[in-house]
């Protein structure tokens, strides 16, 4: 029974080899992280060999128990499809325990799993300078796997019991990815700490802590018996035991429940009256901007953007505060790296997200320039609340209160100019975006660097168009104020001309554009 679901699993990675281009590159850049990553971790973890043991065990515990937790975070993320689902086979009449055995024996088959093999034998490796410890380490290696590998299932396999539905799955894998944001200073201060005595310190103090743990028991048993402790050595290989006996408890108890669970359905949600096509103008631009705002507030691809937003300055203030930039000079950006984010992120490719829906403005003939200025008025609106409560709120923190037209200044002109440069980008060249209906994560594979090439464009020409009220804003703020009323002038005027500029130029090539870009969207 086993040889049929490992011959099965074989022949789902075969046939994953066989399908169209784009699923082949998908399969293929996955292979290549997972190896990358593998390389990386090994390679750290071979030049440990002739270190000090406690050293290399707090290091071995503590990326042991982040391998751990990336196994039981990352299927939250990227979605449940899974094609040996549990239900798959319910029609088979098989036991939950057959089931089990053989769907968790299959699970050892695949890139996961090999990377795991090869991070457990670099962990050996590491302790090589310690025969008591390689020992240990060599036994640890399947616990370590079987762990990583059961962790997956079970999580995958909840999110597809419990998480069945688009919203459910979207809410939970905002909430993991905004746990990665939030968590990325922290990896900055490892990558930067140069291993100083007090950083040594503090890893030491995070390791004894998880390696009492299921998380890093298995990972920390080996440094016990290289430093002579085989009593600590063997307690953690029972916590390991009995961590990865729980988890075969759990996904037993977890294959039955599946085998008699219907799959479950999202509920339609009604939605009554016009909501916002009943509060703005029935012009061009009117009805544009109020499906724009529907969308905002409906469609989970802008949900995930803004609500991972507000952690963007968070993110990126706290790896200039570990880079030595004063606080009080930080407390200046959030306001300006929002307007950044809210003018260039939501629109810069918004025709890719409008897929087949783009066909009613082609077919009813919608001036360019509506287009245009119809999709910046939801991010216009929601960037002058941020401009009129930020503003003050940065100057008090500032200690400046005379520098409020000057931050507001700085902010708009981002806003401004991102939206101009974004009207004209997101008609000139899209890139494939997730589909209506897909996860926010799901980007469509297509060939060459296009994305990442407008990407980098587009914001380098934001930087340069709003770099000279940057820098008289700065000279300003350096100078007690002097200047403010230059910055305000060129900061609203140059915001408001690439604004205009953006929105009749990229009106004049949505027009002129209008059935490629139809034809692009229906296709990516």
């Amino acid at each position: 029974m086993v040889a049929h679901f490992v011959r099965l699993k074989f022949d789902l990675l075969r046939n994953a080899a066989r399908r169209e281009p784009r699923h082949l590159i998908g399969v293929l850049l996955m292979l290549i992280y997972g190896l990358g990553a593998a390389w990386f971790v090994t390679v750290g973890l071979a030049r440990l060999k002739d270190a000090d043991p406690v050293f290399t065990g707090d290091v071995t515990v503590a990326a042991g128990t982040a391998i751990l937790a990336l196994f039981i975070l990352v299927p939250l993320v990227f979605g449940v499809d899974d094609p040996l689902d549990p239900r798959q086979f319910s029609v088979f009449g098989l036991k939950p325990g057959q089931l089990a055995v053989g769907l968790g024996v299959a699970s050892l088959v695949g890139i996961p799993a090999f990377v795991m093999t090869v991070v457990g034998l670099a962990q050996v490796v590491a302790w090589s300078a310690h025969p008591g410890a390689s020992a240990v380490a060599m036994l640890c290696v399947p616990l370590i796997v079987a762990t990583c590998v059961l962790c997956a299932r079970i999580t995958a396999s909840l999110a597809s019991l419990f998480l069945a539905t688009r919203r459910e799955r979207e809410t939970s894998g905002l909430i993991v990815l905004l746990a990665f944001v939030v968590a990325s200073p922290i990896a900055v201060v490892m990558l930067s700490a140069q291993w100083r005595p007090s950083a040594v310190a503090a890893l030491g103090k995070v390791a004894d802590v998880t390696a009492w743990t299921p998380l890093g028991a298995a990972w920390a048993a080996p440094g016990d018996a290289a430093v002579g402790n085989g009593g600590a050595a063997v307690g953690k290989l029972l916590i390991a035991v009995a961590f990865l006996a729980g988890l075969w408890l759990i996904w037993r108890l977890l294959v039955e429940r599946m085998l008699n669970s219907p799959v479950r359905r999202q509920r339609v949600r009604p939605y009554l009256g016009m909501g916002w096509f009943r509060a703005l103008p029935g012009t061009a631009s009117g009805v544009i901007a109020a499906r724009s705002l529907s969308y905002w507030g409906r469609d989970v691809r802008y949900r995930a953007s803004f609500f991972i937003l507000p952690f963007v300055p968070v993110v990126l203030i706290g790896v200039l505060a570990i880079a030595g930039v004063p606080l009080s000079d930080l407390v200046l950006l959030p306001v300006t790296i929002l307007c950044f984010f809210l003018g260039w992120a939501t629109v810069h490719n918004d025709v890719a997200y409008d897929n087949s829906a783009l066909w009613l403005h082609v077919s009813a003939n919608v001036s360019g320039t509506a287009d245009r200025f119809g999709r910046t008025v939801p991010a216009l609106a929601l960037g002058a609340l941020v401009i009129g409560f930020g503003s003050p709120l940065t100057a008090w923190l500032f200690g400046a209160p005379d520098a409020l037209w000057t931050i507001a200044a700085v902010a708009a002109c981002t806003l401004l100019v991102a939206l101009g440069v974004s009207s004209v980008v997101s008609a000139w060249t899209p890139y494939p975006a997730p589909h209506p209906g897909d996860s926010a994560f799901a980007q469509p594979q297509s060939g060459g660097s296009r994305a990442s090439t407008v990407q980098v464009m587009s914001i380098l020409a934001i930087a340069v168009l709003a770099a000279p009220t940057v820098y008289l804003a700065v000279q300003s703020l350096s100078n007690g104020g002097d200047g403010q009323f230059l910055v305000v002038l060129l900061g609203f005027g140059s915001g408001l001309a690439v604004l205009t500029a953006g929105v009749l130029v990229g009106g004049a090539i949505f027009k002129r554009r209008a059935p490629e870009l139809l034809a692009y969207t229906m296709r990516f």
